[in-house]
């Protein structure tokens, strides 16, 4: 399989935008290691472009006639690699030559089939979805229960104005379905992969625990009312070492940089003690905001239902923590090329390409609107550390208003999915 061409760039005029990436598309084209006639374009959005996605979808589609598949978004910002683009007109594409028995398109029109139908199985799946869509956990838990895996990646469509997402298909319907093609509001859409695409995906929340792991052992509601037995907001300001009594304004102020990290903790571990220790958060942890104090009960109000018997870690987001968060998932994937050769290093540089027997051919990367340069310090920074992480791979993506990793959706919090493919012969021998 080859590398996949990239295309990016920003202008007040979308035309112009348009023209500068397909020319860097045609480039890559015309190189060797990179697919020439691809079948499958990923094309993101920032929202100022968001009234014109039709026309920049016919754009495209006139220009690169072999690609008959197109899916994508929009965002407050898009990416690729090395290149942020944030409150700008911009938008960035990525073109995929896959076998078409591999991938399919789906909408709300052409819905993904359930596993165990006749016809094309989903492994994972890239979703993009509408935050204002109803019961939307639930569709997204639908979704990756579609798939072979249980598991999908992707994210919400940000915009200050027109909310759209892209779908065009062709021969990766759903039998008797028909064609679908434009730009669709609401709902779910994506591209479903098959078993024989190698996506490997991995989750960063960026925070830092602050404390012990809890168990909740009441709760009504959002309200988390204790932990361990003891008072929540007692056990919240024993861990941050302050007193409502003694410094209120203080306590506060240290409280709202505080987050919840919440554990669905498997019904066999109800009536065990949990494993408490300051490690990093996992995916199995959906960071959520505190949204006030209940002095009366001695409660933590959070942003989403708690129950009793699920687990709480208490945590921060700050600079050091997101970039040692981004670092850490990109060795992770790194070490999924090759775990022998590489032995658990934290960063593979370029010049260990040779011992990998798989290679990166594309990446796709959804953060949260949140983040990008306000929460790492500078413009760029976020994807320029995910470059020197991964290495010169092929990436496209955008700023979300929510991101999803498994069968989940996440806040404040980033997804990064990668392409793997054998090494041909002459790769590597190179």
């Amino acid at each position: 399989m080859k590398r996949c061409p990239t295309g990016h760039a920003t202008h007040p005029q979308w035309r112009m935008a348009a023209a500068l990436a397909l020319a860097q598309l045609r480039g890559y084209m015309a190189l060797p290691a990179y697919a020439d006639t691809p079948n499958l374009g990923l094309l993101y959005l920032t929202d100022h472009y968001a009234t014109e996605a039709q026309a920049i979808l016919d754009f495209f589609a006139a220009e690169l006639p072999t690609v008959t598949d197109w899916s994508g978004t929009v965002g407050i910002g898009v990416c690729a690699s090395g290149a942020e683009y944030f409150d700008e007109p911009a938008l960035a594409v990525m073109l995929l030559e896959l076998p078409t028995d591999q991938y399919r398109i789906f909408s709300g029109v052409t819905p993904l089939p359930r596993t165990g139908q006749p016809g094309f199985t989903a492994h994972t799946a890239l979703l993009h979805a509408e935050g204002r869509t109803p019961d939307l956990p639930s569709l997204i838990a639908e979704v990756a229960q579609r798939t072979s895996s249980g598991a999908v990646f992707g994210g919400l469509a940000a915009s200050r104005g027109a909310s759209v997402q892209l779908a065009v298909s062709s021969t990766g319907t759903v039998a008797g379905q028909g064609g679908v093609s434009g730009v669709f509001s609401g709902g779910l859409s994506g591209v479903a992969w098959g078993a024989g695409l190698h996506w490997v995906s991995r989750l960063t929340q960026g925070c830092q625990p602050v404390g012990l792991r809890y168990c909740i052992t009441a709760a009504q509601d959002n309200v988390v009312l204790e932990l361990d037995g003891q008072p929540a907001l007692d056990v919240l300001l024993h861990t941050l070492g302050v007193s409502l009594q003694a410094d209120p304004h203080q306590a506060v102020e240290r409280v709202r940089g505080v987050l919840a990290g919440l554990i669905d903790i498997p019904e066999a571990y109800h009536t065990a003690p949990l494993v408490q220790h300051p490690g990093t958060l996992g995916a199995d942890v959906r960071v959520r905001h505190i949204i006030g104090l209940d002095g009366s009960r001695r409660g933590v109000a959070l942003a989403d239902e708690v129950a009793v018997g699920m687990g709480l870690h208490f945590c921060q987001r700050h600079h050091a923590a997101a970039r040692a968060d981004l670092v850490r998932i990109c060795a992770e994937l790194r070490e999924e090329l090759a775990p022998d050769a590489l032995e658990l290093l934290p960063v593979v540089e370029r010049d260990d390409a040779a011992l990998l027997p798989q290679q990166m051919v594309a990446a796709i990367y959804i953060s949260c609107s949140g983040r990008g340069s306000n929460h790492f310090g500078a413009p760029g920074a976020e994807l320029q550390w995910l470059r020197h992480a991964l290495g010169d791979v092929p990436l496209v993506g955008f700023f979300a208003g929510g991101e999803i990793a498994g069968q989940q959706l996440y806040g404040y919090s980033a997804v990064l999915a990668v392409l793997l493919a054998p090494k041909t012969n002459d790769e590597a021998t190179d």
